[in-house]
């Protein structure tokens, strides 16, 4: 994915749900042995501890963009921890695996859907299987009654766990729409984005990010999931896949084609898939922008008043430019008081 001033370039091949299994490495076994120096053949105790298992451990990078890696990579292993020693020595425990994952992904543990760690920034990091710990040797069981003890510890098994890697985009603002309403038209109009357009359904296939730069010092991300239809939440379309990438967004830019018969139906069948998603995508702040004001006969500019009473509506022509600078301007407001 190729990032520059302007804006980020769609990926080839974005992938953003995996499913991998991790298991921590195991704790070592305790020692049982005993001083052997010239001057005391019989002398005390003096097993080492084991080491403990390696951990695995996840960690968010900004230079990972993708979950395509673990397409083929579902399996990671830390070592175990080596055995105690003689003359009470500890022995070395396994060194962590560490799991780069892009910025952006939540781990959940299979079955029980228990978030483990939601990465939202660079460097970001957390354990998802702890090791095992280390068995005790046997100079941890002397006492005043029993000075030559021979009982020792077993290592404890690492933690082993099928988790779900999910990648939710990190962007301010998400572009939702029917199919063909003018998303990825808008988002090459106003970003670097150069996301595939044409007049037919379902041109948009993943998830394309932008940086829109309103002026020299005010910008904000913005993201385009294919377009909706009515069922989406229930996995029809090709939309329901790609809905957790606007959970992170602050607010939603509804865009409707302004030359469609049923515009009103078409916001509600919008509405309706975003709530039984998500009540938390419904209530996100929202701006209604009607696409395609070229294609008016006669643009009002009052357009769209009486269909959406909600949110703050505006008509635009990403192809002529029409009403785009007065759109970031609201957009841009709108973030501001999200923030």
């Amino acid at each position: 994915m190729h990032i520059d001033a302007f804006g980020v370039l769609f990926l080839p091949m974005f992938i953003d749900y995996a499913k991998i299994t991790v298991k921590a490495g195991d704790g070592g076994d305790g020692c049982v042995a005993f001083r052997r120096e010239k001057f005391e053949p019989k002398g005390g105790p003096a097993g080492g501890d084991g080491g403990n298992g390696g951990d695995i451990v996840v960690q968010a990078d900004e230079h990972i963009h993708t979950l395509l890696d673990f397409r083929y990579n579902k399996f990671y292993t830390a070592p175990k921890g080596h055995d105690g020693q003689g003359a009470k020595k500890t022995g070395k425990s396994g060194e962590d695996i560490i799991i780069k994952l892009p910025v952006g992904t939540s781990i959940k543990d299979e079955p029980s859907e228990h978030v483990l760690a939601d990465l939202t920034e660079h460097g970001q990091r957390a354990i998802v299987a702890k090791g095992g710990r280390g068995g005790k040797g046997n100079a941890r069981f002397a006492t005043s009654t029993n000075q030559a003890p021979r009982d020792f510890q077993h290592g404890t098994r690492g933690e082993e766990r099928h988790i779900v890697l999910e990648l939710k985009l990190i962007a301010d603002v998400g572009l939702v729409g029917l199919p063909n309403a003018g998303k990825s038209t808008l988002l090459s109009r106003i970003t670097a984005a150069r996301p595939k357009i044409a007049e037919y359904p379902f041109t948009t296939l993943s998830p394309n990010l932008g940086i829109v730069k309103v002026d020299e010092l005010k910008s904000f991300a913005v993201a385009d999931i294919p377009g909706l239809i009515e069922g989406a939440h229930q996995g029809k379309g090709l939309g329901h896949q790609f809905l957790r990438h606007i959970e992170r967004t602050k607010i939603l830019a509804i865009l409707l084609d302004a030359t469609s018969e049923f515009i009103g139906d078409d916001y509600l069948t919008l509405l309706k898939e975003l709530e039984s998603y998500s009540t938390q995508l419904s209530h996100k702040k929202r701006m209604v922008i009607f696409t395609k004001a070229d294609l008016l006969n006669e643009p009002k500019k009052d357009f769209g008043a009486n269909i959406i009473r909600d949110a703050e509506t505006i008509l635009i022509s990403s192809v002529k430019g029409t009403n785009i600078k007065e759109m970031l301007g609201k957009i841009w407001a709108l973030l501001e008081g999200e923030s």
